[in-house]
């Protein structure tokens, strides 16, 4: 019903005192108009009802996924299974508070997620999940470095204990393609180790450890084939 002023009859005449149809109409008009306001009202809190409906699917089930990250994590680290379970006074405990409507318990879901946070913290603040909040290339370089060193060292340690022999040139031609080979592990295994939660991403600086694993296996080729040479 639109809220535009429809202008009522006029009076019959200057003679009467009140008339019938002038007022029934006033009062339709007031009617509509109150009527209209109802509608509006209820339009408007359907639409935040329906708002609140569709965020508080969203965080149940951003919120599913990590405690169920959170579980299978302390589960490794030996916490009981039970322990892990909410007792029954918890879950009447927190029915209770959903009880007022759809906004209540989109405002518990996001206590939820505040506390699943802490509780992500407080696991990556133990063992080597700190290191994720290191800078990219310092942390990366403890796995990249390590793996970019393996072949050059057993290629050396084979030209010092055999010479010029077999074992060093064999050596040299399987360690041609261990840069790739030690540049994809430690790209997968700086995912695997620095990721604080599964949907996070981490900075592997692919250029960087391409590099690092690049430059120990060309310094000592090159180094073992002019000490071959020399000999």
């Amino acid at each position: 019903m639109s809220e535009a002023t429809v202008p009522a009859p006029r009076p019959g005449g200057p003679t009467a005192d009140v008339d019938p149809v002038a007022v029934a109409w006033a009062d339709y008009v007031a009617a509509a108009r109150q009527l209209d306001g109802v509608r509006r009202a209820a339009a408007t809190a359907a639409g935040e009802q329906a708002r609140s409906v569709a965020a508080a699917r969203e965080e149940l089930t951003a919120i599913r996924e990590r405690l169920a990250d959170q579980q299978s994590r302390l589960r490794e680290r030996g916490v009981p299974a039970i322990s892990l379970m909410p007792t029954p006074p918890e879950v009447t405990e927190a029915a209770r508070s959903m009880t007022a409507g759809p906004a209540a318990v989109l405002a518990c879901l996001r206590n939820a997620r505040g506390w699943a946070e802490a509780a992500e913290d407080t696991l990556a603040a133990r063992g080597l999940p700190r290191l994720a909040r290191w800078p990219s290339r310092p942390r990366n370089l403890l796995v990249y470095g390590p793996l970019a060193l393996v072949v050059p060292l057993v290629q050396v340690v084979l030209f010092l204990a055999t010479g010029t022999g077999p074992a060093t040139i064999a050596a040299l031609v399987v360690g041609l393609p261990m840069p790739a080979v030690a540049f994809m592990l430690g790209w997968l295994a700086v995912g695997r180790l620095f990721r604080p939660r599964p949907q996070d991403r981490v900075d592997r600086t692919p250029r960087f450890g391409a590099l690092v694993c690049l430059v120990p296996a060309v310094l000592t080729t090159a180094g073992i084939v002019l000490a071959m040479l020399a000999g």
